[in-house]
């Protein structure tokens, strides 16, 4: 199953320059946060919208969207030694939604993000 989502940039900026750090803890672990960091400890926005449009991307593959069913948290992102994105559910997650396997890609171009996720069940 494929999932895509398409953001602007400028509007993830706006909201984080809204309401801070209560925006990015209600959709990103302190780690995902962490990731989501410049060396001089300021926000990457193109970052935060890639993380944004990943997370709805793996909430479409799975069929579900965002809401009751599955929650922003429930989707864990990082990256590997090389900074390829990488995603996993938590284990309960994985488990209610018989998923084997989950990989998902990261754009940016010009003032948009987008994600791709595929999965495979079990």
């Amino acid at each position: 199953m494929i999932g895509i989502d398409i953001i602007s940039i400028d509007r993830i900026q706006k909201v984080c320059d809204r309401f801070g750090s209560k925006f990015l803890s209600r959709f990103l672990s302190q780690q995902e946060i962490q990731l989501c960091l410049k060396d001089t400890q300021e926000l990457n926005y193109q970052r935060i919208a890639g993380f944004w449009a990943a997370k709805e991307a793996i909430s479409k593959a799975i069929g579900t969207g965002i809401g009751e069913d599955l929650l922003f948290l429930d989707i864990l992102l990082s990256k590997d030694s090389k900074g390829k994105p990488q995603a996993t559910l938590l284990p309960h997650k994985m488990q209610a939604f018989h998923l084997k396997e989950l990989a998902i890609s990261i754009t940016h171009d010009q003032n948009l993000a987008i994600a791709i996720a595929w999965i495979r069940q079990n």
